[in-house]
Parts: C-alpha cells; sequence; structure tokens
C-alpha cells in the first residue's frame, strides 16, 4: 500500500497560514526567536542537571527529559515551518512527511507519559516521603522514563502505520504548517472511519490515561498539603506548581486537537493550537522551570562561576 501512495504522491505541498507575505515575515521571526530560545533554554538546562551533582535527584532526571523531548520535537517540526514562511511553495517528500510526522508523534506522545510519571514523583515525594527513596530510586526512575520513550514511539508507530495505509488519489495539499497526521488524513480519498476510530482507541489510551492520573495524584497531593503547617505549604506548593503549569499548557492544547469533534474548531483555529503546542510550549517549558525554581537558578549560578574561573586559570 505503501507503494501504492508513492506511485500516486511523492510530494506534498504545506499551505501553512493564510496570510500576507509581511505577517509571514514577522511570523518567521516569531518562530525563528523561539527556536532559538528552545535550543538555547532546554541545552542549559539539561547541561546544569548533568554538571551538578545536587540536581542528580529523580525530579530533575525527569526534567532533562522533559527537556530533551522539548529539543527533539521543535528540531523535527520548527525547520518546516521556518522554510515555509520564505518559501511560495513549501513542499516536502512523502518519505520526510511520514518521518517527520513519526518523529513528531513519537516525542508528543513520550511526553504525556512522562508528565504523568513526573506527577507520581511529586505526589510519592509529598503523601509519602519516608518511602520515597525506596519507591523512586535511580533504577526505577530508569525504567519509568524508558517505558515513556517506548510506548511513545510504538504508539506513533502504530498511528503512522494506519495512515501510510490510506490512498491519497493525487492529492498533495496538506492544510497545514507541517505534517500532521490528522490534517493529513483530510488528503484521504476512502472511507476512513475505521483507522478514524483505532487513533480516537489511542489518542484515549495517551491523553485520557495520563490525564486520569495527574488528576489522581494532584487530588491527594493537595489534600495533604492543606494538612500541612502554614510554613511548609509554600515549599511544597512550589514544587509542584511549575509541573502543573506545563501539564496545564500542555494537555489543554492536545485536547482542543485531537479529543474534540471536527466541527467544534476551524482548521485555521487548529493551526494556531499545533503552534501553540509545537512552538511556544517547548520554549516556555524551561523558562517555567528555571525561573521559578532557586536550586536550578543556583546551579546555574555556580556554574557560570567555576567556568569563569576556569578561564582565569588559563588565562
Amino acid at each position: 500500500m505503501e507503494r501504492r501512495n508513492q506511485s500516486l504522491v511523492s510530494e506534498f505541498i504545506l499551505l501553512g497560514f493564510c496570510v500576507t507575505q509581511m505577517i509571514n515575515v514577522l511570523l518567521f521571526a516569531l518562530f525563528f526567536i523561539s527556536f532559538l530560545v528552545t535550543l538555547l533554554a532546554n541545552g542549559l538546562i539539561i547541561m546544569v542537571i548533568l554538571a551538578e551533582s545536587r540536581l542528580h535527584s529523580p525530579m530533575y532526571f525527569f526534567i532533562c527529559n522533559l527537556s530533551l523531548l522539548d529539543l527533539c520535537y521543535s528540531t523535527t517540526n520548527i525547520p518546516t515551518c521556518l522554510k515555509g514562511f520564505l518559501s511560495r511553495k513549501n513542499t516536502i517528500t512523502y518519505h520526510e512527511c511520514v518521518a517527520q510526522m513519526f518523529m513528531g508523534l513519537s516525542f508528543g506522545v513520550t511526553q504525556c507519559f512522562l508528565l504523568a510519571v513526573m506527577a507520581w514523583d511529586r505526589y510519592v515525594a509529598i503523601c509519602n516521603p519516608l518511602n520515597y527513596p525506596r519507591l523512586m530510586n535511580k533504577s526505577i526512575c530508569m525504567k519509568l522514563a524508558t517505558a515513556s520513550w517506548i510506548s511513545g514511539f510504538t504508539l506513533s508507530l502504530v498511528q503512522v502505520s494506519f495512515t501510510m495505509t490510506v490512498p491519497f488519489c493525487g492529492r498533495i495539499k496538506i492544510n497545514h504548517v507541517v505534517c500532521e497526521l490528522v490534517a493529513l488524513l483530510r488528503l484521504a480519498c476512502m472511507d476512513i472511519h475505521f483507522i478514524e476510530a483505532a487513533i480516537a482507541g489511542i489518542c484515549v489510551i495517551v491523553l485520557v490515561a495520563p490525564v486520569s492520573l495527574i488528576v489522581f495524584t494532584y487530588h491527594h497531593i493537595i489534600s495533604t498539603i492543606l494538612r500541612l503547617p502554614a510554613s511548609e505549604r509554600h515549599k511544597a506548593f512550589s514544587t509542584c506548581s511549575s509541573h502543573l503549569t506545563v501539564v496545564t499548557m500542555f494537555y489543554g492544547t492536545l485536547i482542543v486537537m485531537y479529543m474534540r469533534p471536527r466541527s467544534m474548531i476551524s482548521i485555521e483555529k487548529e493551526k494556531v493550537a499545533s503552534v501553540f503546542y509545537g512552538v511556544l510550549t517547548p520554549a516556555l517549558n524551561p523558562l517555567i522551570y528555571s525561573l521559578r525554581n532557586k536550586e536550578v537558578k543556583g546551579a546555574l549560578t555556580n556554574l557560570l562561576r567555576r567556568s569563569r574561573a576556569g578561564q582565569r586559570m588559563q588565562g
């Protein structure tokens, strides 16, 4: 079936946003700045966490994984968007489109599971602190992170495999900024109700299950925090507020994109939601974690001091 698709469609055209050339230039500047912030901020967080031994804890291990996912997702999709803003005809080959769709889905699904794991980590730390070292030791953290990555790539492979069986009958114009699964399925020239149902089932696993776990954990976290003395509440809330902010932005956007009837949102609004999820969220995540976290800021300051001291010694 893939050969059949290739014989009919060798490349696609990404339509992007229906705006003037001047707005495209402004969008290019916005996306480019966001891309640089994503690369620099997430790269810096990974470097700081790896370099500072006092940040070698489960929470920062998962934050490091989250930053890596943001880096991977951004480098998968944003260059295509940048190319589209400067090109009158933004084309992408069939294989490049499939690869981009698979990688983008994989990193997105992995993040769904990883955020649920991070919620579980905060639940154990606050609600069961005495058993935290045993329940969230290095081995368990590695297994949870590995399971998130493997599940993300496996479920994405299933979704992309379904999409690759769909004939497009020469339809090549994708009304989106990147090769996105739902946008690509709109080009199908056959009945795809079964495929849509299968993908919807996977979306339930990917979105509803992690969100349910997060709601469960935060219900108990908030109940536990409210029973703490007033002097300890602020510190407990601060350890969860950054994660809860990221969760709200991430899942809120994904639910708008994948868990609503088609008639409830226009294609242009869907593109905007996709941009927020794929461009702004990866840039905001490290800022949320670093600017609101004294330990990260302190570790970054120490790293800069050591770097300057090393340069003086070499000089």
